[in-house]
């Protein structure tokens, strides 16, 4: 490992995983999570099927290519988005004081409903991802990508 690619090391192991296990309880409850996306009142109802699917294959794939060092900038760029996403749904959602259940990382809505504290956790989640994607973007050897010596 060169000098420097320790912390980006580890924040891609971390995003990963945070990513792996956000999307498994979801993968196994779609009918769950569809329910929690419909609450949030923010998409059309004939997309919720739809994303109650797809949306966790997704973020488990993202989170295995995150693990694995696979195309990073790119896996990098979704992850990315993924997050403003969320970050944006929850904080459009709080402001207009609805009490919806993040659905970060279980289908269960029976538990307290999304505070101001999931938004800084996934503030804090963007920024390492993004300061990750810029690093990587920085450092062709960080992209996989063949580097002329």
């Amino acid at each position: 490992m060169k000098r420097g690619e320790g912390l980006a090391f580890w924040v891609r192991l971390f995003l990963g995983g945070v990513f792996i296990y956000a999307g498994l309880d979801k993968i196994i409850d779609p009918a769950g999570f569809a329910k929690i996306i419909y609450n949030y009142r923010i998409v059309p109802e004939i997309s919720i099927n739809f994303i109650a699917v797809c949306l966790p294959w997704l973020e488990f794939i993202l989170g295995v290519m995150l693990v694995a060092g696979i195309f990073r900038p790119g896996t990098l760029v979704l992850v990315n988005l993924l997050l403003l996403i969320f970050l944006g749904g929850l904080v459009f959602n709080l402001a207009r004081g609805l009490d919806v259940h993040c659905g970060c990382f279980t289908t269960d809505a029976s538990g307290d409903p999304a505070t101001w504290l999931a938004v800084v956790r996934d503030a804090i989640l963007l920024a390492l991802s993004l300061g990750l994607l810029v690093k990587t973007v920085r450092r062709p050897d960080l992209t996989g990508a063949k580097v002329k010596e």
